[in-house]
């Protein structure tokens, strides 16, 4: 009998369970655009709750939620302070510059994934014609897999603040960061005025992220999405996974960082490799350079994919089992012996 693929590129591979998918067919729908799809409303309804907010508005992917935040909370001319490395930043298409003359102004990022606070102080431009209007502070709370700690993000946010920045916190990891800490959350949001929340990642849903923030900003923000084509029609069948996602599949988070640990920890065993031990469920191997280009090609033989590189990232998730981890370690082995 064929073995099942084992997919470590990331935890956006996952597929909707047998259970999932039967809550979707059975969705109540309507027309979102017009607010009428009593799923969606729902959902909004219980991420807002779970998150304290005021309200909560879907989005068919993180990009979206973020970008329609950046561009609710800024105008046409304003800056926001961002990592290097953040993704709203690197990895967005340049969506804020681009769709919405908003300006980003990176800082770099520390080893544990934060901005320096000085960083931060130092490029809050003073109220001058000459320079562009600083405005925000966009944050994330895991960056590549690492959980950036909750003291850091108070002292982060409470600086914002007394700047009168606004700030909004890319959760494209939420979930896994507070699973992480054993936090609530709204333990895991304090201090932010908006949030994305991704539901396609680790909770395992086909598509969608909310932005959650007070009443207001989000009635602004429902006029952004439906600009950038993101109004859904009987998006509930969309919606009922992310409730079913949110309801079920939180605490099995654990499981995946659990794998993961697992997954570090018997590589690191390997002695041509150096694995980083993982926060949640993301680790990364530097390989050899003469291992690079045969290992992916090795691996595929043997039912594995994964993104390989001399910095190679590898993401467990619901989809990959005890057993999937064992499998990949025992393929790294063959592959080194």
């Amino acid at each position: 009998m064929q073995k099942s693929t084992i997919d470590l590129r990331s935890d956006t591979v996952t597929r909707p369970s047998v259970a999932m998918r039967a809550v979707m067919a059975a969705a109540d729908v309507g027309d979102d655009v017009y607010g009428d799809d009593p799923t969606v409303n729902r959902l909004q309804a219980i991420t807002a709750e779970l998150f304290g907010y005021e309200a909560a508005l879907f989005a068919p992917s993180g990009t979206q939620s973020n970008l329609i935040g950046l561009m609710t909370h800024c105008g046409r001319g304003d800056e926001y302070l961002v990592g290097q490395l953040a993704h709203t930043y690197k990895y967005e298409a340049g969506g804020a510059a681009v769709l919405g003359s908003i300006q980003p102004q990176p800082l770099p990022q520390q080893p544990d994934g934060s901005l320096a606070l000085a960083d931060i102080e130092g490029a809050n431009k003073p109220d001058d014609i000459h320079f562009a209007r600083t405005r925000l502070l966009a944050l994330e709370n895991t960056i590549g897999g690492k959980v950036v700690p909750r003291e850091y993000l108070a002292k982060a946010t409470a600086l914002a603040h007394r700047h009168n920045l606004i700030t909004h916190l890319d959760g494209a990891r939420i979930c896994n960061a507070a699973v992480q800490q054993n936090i609530s959350m709204r333990e895991a949001v304090a201090g932010f005025d908006s949030v994305s929340v991704c539901l396609s990642k680790g909770l395992g849903a086909p598509i969608g992220s909310l932005l959650c923030g007070d009443r207001d900003f989000i009635i602004a923000a429902k006029r952004w999405r439906k600009m950038l084509g993101g109004g859904l029609r009987q998006a509930g069948i969309l919606a009922a996974a992310g409730i079913y996602a949110l309801e079920h599949n939180i605490e099995r988070l654990a499981e995946d960082h659990a794998n993961a640990a697992l997954l570090a920890q018997s590589l690191s065993a390997i002695e041509e490799i150096t694995v980083t031990a993982p926060h949640t469920n993301i680790l990364y191997v530097d390989l050899p350079q003469h291992a690079v280009d045969a290992l992916g090609p090795f691996l595929r033989e043997r039912g594995i994919i994964a993104t390989v590189g001399s910095h190679m990232r590898l993401v467990t998730h619901l989809d990959v089992s005890t057993a999937d981890v064992e499998r990949t370690v025992a393929a790294f082995k063959d592959f080194f012996a």
